[in-house]
C-alpha cells in the first residue's frame, strides 16, 4: 500500500496545476487560430503556410531532447527543473508575440521563411519551460492515483485557459476591428494578454514546488545518444508514445478543422452568424461549451481511472469520442441546436483526452528506473513535448495542404457571407469525421495492448522500494 507521506497537499497541487494555463494558452491559440492567421492575416498560400509550421518543428527534434537532457543533468540549489522556470518564464511570455506578428514582406517565400523562423524561436522558449515543468510530475509523487489526481488539477487550469483562448481571443480580435484596428493588432493584443498571464504561474511554481529527487539520485553523465537508446528500450514507453501521438494528432486535427466545419458547413458561409440567445459567434459558443463542461467531467474520469484503472477508462473514452466524431458526418447545415448538443457530448472525451494520457506517461519513467537504476525524466518529457508539438504541426500541415489543393479561397475583405467550393467543404467534413475516427480506432488498438496496468505498476513500485532500502543500508554500512 502507498504510504500517507506520498500524498501531496492540495495547495501544492493547485499551484502546480496553474502551469497548464501557460501550456494551454499557447497551444489552444496555435491549434485553433494559427491556420487562419497564416492564410488570412499573414497572407500565405495554404500550402506554403503548412510548410512554414511543419519545417519549424524539425528544430524540435534537436531542442526537446537537449533541454530534457540538460535538465536531467543540472545540479543547483533549487533542483534540476525549477531553475528553468525562473530563467525562462518571461521569454516564454514574449514567445506569444513572436508567433503572432505578421511581417510586411510582399514575397511569399520571405513570408514563409519568416514565419518558419518565428515558429521555431517561439517553440524553443516553450520547450525551455514546458519540458522541465512536465518533468516535475513524476518527481512530486510515485503514487499511482496521486499522479492521476495531479493530472486532473493540471487539466482544470488547462480547460480554463482553453476556454479563455477559444472564446475571448476572437472577441478581442472583433473588438479591435470594431474600434478601427486591424486583425493583426487584435491578434497581437490577444497574444500579449495570454503571454503576460502565462508568466506568473511558472514563477509561483518555482517558489512553491519542491523536487523529491536528491543530488545523489541524479543520473550519471552519459551521452545523449546512449540515453536515447536506453529510453527506446523501455517497451511501455513505446506504447505510451504511440498513445500520446495518436491522441493528440486526432485532437489537433479536429481543433484545426472544426472552425472551418462550423463556418462553412454548419453556418453555410455566414461569417457573422451568432448563436441564438447567447449572441456569440458559433465557433466561440461550441468551443466554450466543450471547455466549460470538460471541467466537471474531470472528477468522473479521475474516479473511473481509480475504480477500473487508467487503461479501461481511457478505452471507454476513446470509443465514445469516435462515435461522436462519426456523428458529425450526419449533422445537416444550420442545425445550431444539434451542434450544441454534440459539443456537450464531445466535452466528455475532450476531458479524458487531456487528462488520462498525462496520468499514464509518468508510470513508464518508474519502469525505466527499475530497469536501468537511473531516472531520466527530462529525456522522457523532452520526447513527450516534441511529440505534442509534432502533432500540432502535422495537423496544421495536413489541414492546410488539403484545403490548398482542394481550392480553398480567402474571403474578400469586408465579406459577410462567403461560400467555399464544394470540394473544400467535402474535404473539411471528411477530415473532421471519418479520418479522425480512423485515428481513434488505431488509438484504441494501441491502448488495448499497453502493458503497464495497475497491478504491474504496483509491482514496479515494490521492487523499487526494495532496491532503495537495500541501497540505503549499503550507504549506511559504508
Amino acid at each position: 500500500m502507498t504510504q500517507q507521506t506520498e500524498r501531496i497537499p492540495v495547495i501544492t497541487k493547485i499551484i502546480y496545476g496553474t502551469g497548464d494555463w501557460g501550456v494551454a494558452s499557447f497551444n489552444t491559440l496555435r491549434q485553433i487560430f494559427y491556420a487562419i492567421f497564416l492564410t488570412d492575416v499573414v497572407g500565405l498560400d495554404p500550402r506554403l503556410a503548412s510548410f512554414a509550421a511543419f519545417i519549424g518543428v524539425i528544430w524540435d527534434a534537436v531542442n526537446d531532447p537537449l533541454v530534457g537532457a540538460w535538465s536531467d543533468k543540472l545540479r543547483s540549489r533549487w533542483g534540476r527543473r525549477r531553475p528553468f522556470l525562473l530563467l525562462f518564464a518571461v521569454p516564454y511570455g514574449l514567445a506569444f508575440l513572436i508567433l503572432w506578428w505578421a511581417p510586411p514582406w510582399k514575397s511569399q517565400i520571405l513570408l514563409m521563411i519568416h514565419m518558419m523562423l518565428a515558429y521555431a524561436l517561439s517553440d524553443t522558449f516553450q520547450t525551455l519551460v514546458v519540458v522541465p515543468f512536465h518533468a516535475l510530475t513524476p518527481e512530486m509523487t510515485s503514487d499511482y492515483d496521486e499522479r492521476t489526481s495531479l493530472a486532473s488539477y493540471r487539466m482544470f487550469f488547462n480547460f480554463l485557459a482553453s476556454l479563455a483562448a477559444g472564446v475571448v481571443a476572437p472577441m478581442i480580435v472583433d473588438a479591435t476591428l470594431a474600434g478601427g484596428g486591424t486583425q493583426q493588432q487584435g491578434y497581437l493584443v490577444a497574444s500579449a494578454i495570454f503571454g503576460a498571464t502565462s508568466v506568473v504561474p511558472y514563477l509561483l511554481i518555482f517558489f512553491a514546488v519542491r523536487e523529491k529527487v536528491q543530488p545523489e539520485d541524479l543520473p550519471k553523465e552519459v551521452s545523449l545518444r546512449d540515453t536515447v537508446r536506453q529510453v527506446w528500450e523501455n517497451v511501455p514507453f513505446r506504447y505510451a508514445t504511440a498513445i500520446y501521438m495518436l491522441n493528440w494528432v486526432t485532437f489537433d486535427l479536429v481543433a484545426a478543422v472544426l472552425p472551418f466545419f462550423l463556418v462553412y458547413w454548419i453556418a453555410q458561409g455566414d461569417l457573422l452568424l451568432k448563436m441564438p440567445l447567447l449572441g456569440m459567434p458559433i465557433e466561440s459558443t461550441v468551443l466554450g461549451i466543450m471547455a466549460i463542461l470538460a471541467v466537471p467531467a474531470l472528477p468522473l474520469w479521475s474516479w473511473a481511472a481509480h475504480r477500473f484503472g487508467k487503461r479501461p477508462a481511457y478505452l471507454a473514452a476513446i470509443a465514445f469520442w469516435a462515435l461522436i466524431l462519426l456523428s458529425l458526418l450526419f449533422v445537416p447545415p444550420m442545425k445550431l441546436g444539434l451542434a450544441m448538443v454534440i459539443a456537450v457530448l464531445m466535452s466528455l472525451s475532450y476531458s479524458a483526452a487531456h487528462m488520462l494520457p498525462e496520468s499514464i506517461f509518468p508510470d513508464v519513467i518508474d519502469w525505466d528506473e527499475l530497469r536501468t537504476g537511473e531516472r531520466h525524466e527530462g529525456i522522457y518529457y523532452g520526447a513527450k513535448n516534441f511529440i505534442r508539438k509534432l502533432t500540432t504541426a502535422f495537423a496544421l500541415f495536413l489541414t492546410l495542404q488539403v484545403l490548398g489543393w482542394l481550392g480553398y479561397q480567402k474571403p474578400p475583405d469586408g465579406a459577410i457571407v462567403f461560400t467555399q467550393p464544394d470540394a473544400v467543404i467535402t474535404g473539411i467534413r471528411v477530415l473532421v469525421s471519418p479520418v479522425a475516427s480512423v485515428l481513434l480506432i488505431a488509438l484504441m488498438v494501441v491502448t488495448w495492448f499497453y502493458p503497464l496496468d495497475r497491478r504491474r505498476y504496483e509491482r514496479v513500485r515494490r521492487l523499487l522500494a526494495r532496491r532503495q532500502r537495500r541501497d540505503a543500508l549499503r550507504r549506511a554500512s559504508a
